[in-house]
């Protein structure tokens, strides 16, 4: 790497910009210069839904441009991620996350009780509608697909009565005064990573890992998401499987008395039947991945054959917030 400034490769879109600009920042803050690169992706230029754009389009082809030297580094929406690691590459640091929950943007500021029966609310998301409908509210859930914009565009017109979108995409875009309710992740719980942010670069360029690990890296939060992530892979659903799992870093005594530092994961999949299976697992921050494959495997105890089948979940987000 012989480039004067570093080379943040993002999407293009508004909500990507905005949250690779906030790790701009923090680099620059710790004496690292850096330049934004905007990379447009397929699943930028598609309308189309997720399934058939394909989930891992935001992410491959910034993996590609890092990959053949056009950027430096990478920023990714973590939940975007795909479960298998891609050997050109390393993730070099993840930063302290934002506001993991979902948020209600609803017309006349209504919260999710508030809604009446019938209310029309927008998500793209299997993982929200699932747990939406469990409420028992009598909504109706409206698939949808856009930025920011154009899903609260859809109340404001009054096409729909309210959208469930990211709050971390709110607050990262100045715009958390918009969200009627932020909602409760025992009501909702939100998909695996997300909030949180992946910072990769290549695996060759060892001495710009250890700058970025040194600026940007929160290990909270990498365990957190490493829990999550590990609850979603044992799964091994359909990648439109609705899952959903939120570590928190909770604080303990040990054996002796002294306070230490756990992990506390909570775990939701829906069933085809509809219904939703529910876990929760406490064990040490440095054992992230064996909490959630023994929460996975928990939850596979309890619904059996009732999981839905298919081949391995190669990501647990929608490219969407």
């Amino acid at each position: 790497m012989n480039h004067e400034k570093l080379r943040i490769g993002t999407r293009a879109s508004r909500l990507a910009v905005a949250q690779t600009g906030l790790v701009a920042e923090r680099l620059r803050a710790a004496g690292i210069e850096t330049e934004l690169v905007e990379i447009t992706t397929p699943g930028d230029r598609s309308s189309a839904p997720i399934p058939e754009v394909g989930v891992g389009v935001f992410v491959s082809t910034l993996r590609d441009a890092l990959a053949a030297g056009e950027v430096d580094v990478a920023v990714h929406s973590y939940k975007d991620l795909p479960s298998a690691p891609d050997p050109r590459l390393v993730l070099a640091a993840v930063p302290p996350r934002e506001d993991p929950r979902d948020a209600l943007v609803a017309r006349d500021r209504l919260v999710l009780g508030e809604l009446p029966q019938g209310a029309r609310v927008g998500t793209g998301s299997p993982r929200r509608t699932a747990q939406l409908q469990a409420l028992g509210l009598g909504i109706e859930v409206v698939p949808i697909r856009g930025n920011v914009d154009t899903r609260i565009g859809k109340v404001t017109s009054g096409e729909l009565d309210a959208v469930v979108v990211a709050a971390a995409g709110l607050r990262r875009l100045g715009r958390i005064d918009e969200a009627s309710e932020l909602i409760d992740p025992l009501q909702v719980l939100p998909a695996p990573a997300q909030g949180a942010l992946a910072v990769e670069c290549r695996v060759t360029d060892v001495e710009l890992v250890g700058r970025l690990a040194a600026a940007l890296e929160d290990p909270y939060t990498r365990a957190a998401v490493a829990a999550e992530r590990a609850l979603l892979a044992g799964l091994e659903a359909d990648c439109s499987a609705p899952i959903g799992a939120l570590a928190d870093v909770v604080s303990d005594l040990d054996d002796d008395g002294r306070p230490v530092d756990r992990l506390s994961l909570r775990g939701v999949v829906g069933t085809v039947d509809g219904a939703l299976l529910r876990a929760s697992v406490t064990g040490e921050m440095d054992d992230a991945e064996k909490l959630g494959a023994a929460l996975a495997a928990e939850l596979l105890d309890l619904g059996g054959d009732a999981l839905p089948s298919g081949p391995p979940t190669r990501t647990s987000g929608s490219g969407a917030p």
